[in-house]
């Protein structure tokens, strides 16, 4: 991983840090409902993302459903 200088500021690095994750979870909100509207399951999303099927679940599904996305079920 190349270095990436901080900011001096401390405050100025938080800020950063900061917009980084806001970015990053709209990123992979949008993903998540691609994928899923794209047909994907929840063990497919979750191993893309690194993480349980449980845990994209929980973070995404009430979102997804607000959306109009039709959710695969478990057969």
């Amino acid at each position: 991983m190349p270095d990436v200088p901080a900011p001096q500021d401390p405050a100025d690095a938080l800020a950063a840090v900061l917009a980084l994750r806001r970015l990053a979870d709209q990123l992979e909100d949008a993903a998540v409902e691609q994928a899923m509207r794209a047909g994907w399951s929840w063990p497919q999303v979750a191993e893309a993302l690194g993480i349980t099927r449980q845990a994209v679940h929980k973070k995404h599904a009430k979102r997804l459903i607000a959306a109009g996305v039709t959710l695969r079920r478990r057969t």
